[in-house]
């Protein structure tokens, strides 16, 4: 086994190197590794809600859109959420290097899995990608982070390079899996979906080379009597986890209790909504925090709430207006009609072009540049907006498709003011001792915001359109007015942080 001496020469190696655009080699390896997890993630979200409410004769399982919409919300909404314990388990047990590989072989056999042609493989497949992106998603960025010191001034450019490899894999995704699932066979999109993770699983044991010792270990606890606490706490969350999964399934298959997606979605709602009162009660109200960290975790709670607002609505993209893509949309091209799940590709290509737009205009901006709550109120508003823009045409059939990419332009510009700003709005309130839980807490609502869509979209064919997309326009612009009257108080709180 390598000694710490080694172990910090092989990762001080792997940062020197500058063959990769003048980033360490190694960066090369976890961008393709993440762009093809996100081809996997992003060809198989945009097939998801279209697959389920497919009729049997054509492939699908023939879903209600009701049920369908809580399998999505149910689905997107786990996959943020196990980032949390997926985070842990590298931190403490496996290392980040080992968890992104588990988590990519996990995600192989969870879209094979949906290839198979069995109700039973198919929510198998689900509970397994939610768990391999868990591990992997988290732990890859880790590994980024580690290849730079934090003096290091190439680390923000590595972390652009980084996100563009995502937004890439989301871009190609819905073309190719898209084509082959509503052209060919649902499942077959799946397995190109898989196949795309095979490809990055097999780059990334090709490339760990360049990584030096970066993600090889889990992080020392601070004693062995910590160390031990803390696996012992983790052995006792999993035993009583599966004790849980054990005693519904043994409920439900007894019939005791009628055991539904609409239901285990329920509890999960009610599940999450009982964390945030707990985490924030403790945050606000706990005797272990300094005045100035109580008002900065008060300004974090204003900001979260927003964030699983703008979501509730950004991400139905994947379901209520996927299902508008399909249904209401002329997706013709001449004599050729374009699958529904390439709508999809819309948002990346937006996102590429409009980043370094954004980057540019907030730096010009100089001391003109809005506070971080103003940028979230503007993108309520954007997002609101967006729905708002559909309401005049949601009733109609053969709707022109520049509508629908109207509302992914408008959606996108919300999303260049709101998304890059809250991680680094979180990064700047955390308290020093919770920086990581705090980002964790970001993406928990984002995982809120993506249950919310998808029981949004539950709602398609139980009231109009015009109704279903105002309201949730409403719901957002008037989340916008509020956090508008809130933004000179939620400066306040941040104390001092621009």
């Amino acid at each position: 086994m390598a000694t710490t001496p080694d172990l910090q020469k092989s990762l001080d190696d792997a940062r020197a190197d500058t063959s990769f655009f003048g980033h360490p080699r190694g960066l090369a390896t976890l961008f393709f590794t993440e762009m093809w997890e996100r081809f996997s993630y992003y060809g198989m979200r945009a097939l998801l809600i279209l697959f389920m409410v497919a009729p049997v004769a054509k492939g699908g399982l023939g879903f209600g859109v009701a049920k369908a919409g809580a399998i999505y919300g149910l689905y997107t909404a786990m996959v943020y959420l196990l980032a949390l314990p997926g985070g842990w388990v590298a931190d403490r047990l496996v290392g980040q290097r080992k968890a992104v590989l588990y988590g990519g072989i996990l995600i192989v056999l969870g879209e094979f899995c949906l290839v198979a042609p069995s109700l039973t493989t198919f929510y198998l497949g689900l509970v397994l990608l939610m768990m391999g992106t868990g591990l992997l998603k988290p732990n890859v960025s880790v590994i980024v982070g580690q290849l730079y010191t934090k003096a290091d001034g190439r680390r923000d450019s590595g972390f652009s390079i980084f996100y563009m490899g995502i937004n890439i894999g989301a871009l190609v995704s819905p073309l190719a899996c898209g084509w082959v699932a509503e052209k060919i066979s649902w499942r077959l999109g799946f397995g190109v979906a898989g196949l795309g993770m095979i490809f990055g699983i097999i780059q990334y044991l090709l490339g760990g080379k360049h990584l030096g010792s970066a993600g090889l270990h889990p992080a020392p606890a601070a004693s062995p009597a910590d160390d031990r606490r803390q696996k012992r706490n983790g052995a006792i969350s999993a035993v009583a986890a599966l004790a849980i999964f054990a005693v519904v399934g043994v409920l439900g298959g007894s019939g005791t209790i009628d055991i539904t997606p609409e239901l285990i979605s329920n509890a999960l709602g009610i599940i999450m909504v009982a964390l945030v009162i707990a985490i924030f009660s403790w945050l606000l109200l706990g005797k272990s925090w300094s005045p100035e960290e109580r008002k900065r975790s008060g300004a974090i709670l204003v900001l979260f709430l927003a964030s699983a607002v703008f979501w509730s609505a950004f991400e139905q993209a994947g379901s209520s207006l996927s299902l508008f893509a399909e249904r209401s949309t002329d997706r013709h091209l001449g004599a050729f009609e374009f699958p529904a799940s390439w709508f999809q590709s819309v948002q990346p290509i937006l996102v590429i072009a409009l980043a370094p737009v954004f980057a540019w205009l907030w730096l010009a901006l100089g001391k003109r540049e809005p506070s971080s709550p103003t940028k979230f109120t503007l993108g309520l508003l954007m997002v609101g907006l967006g729905f708002a823009l559909l309401v005049p045409v949601a009733a109609n059939l053969g709707v022109s498709p520049w509508w629908l990419t109207g509302t992914y332009f408008i959606h996108t510009l919300g999303e260049m003011c709101l998304s890059p700003v809250g991680l680094s709005s979180m990064t700047k309130l955390a308290p020093a001792r919770l920086g990581g839980f705090v980002m964790g807490m970001w993406f928990f609502s984002t995982a809120i915001g993506n249950f919310m869509a998808g029981r949004m979209a539950s709602l398609y064919e139980s009231m109009t359109l015009p109704t279903l997309f105002g309201t949730v326009a409403l719901f957002a612009l008037g989340a916008a007015v509020v956090l508008a009257l809130l933004i000179k108080p939620t400066v306040r709180l941040m104390s001092g942080v621009k």
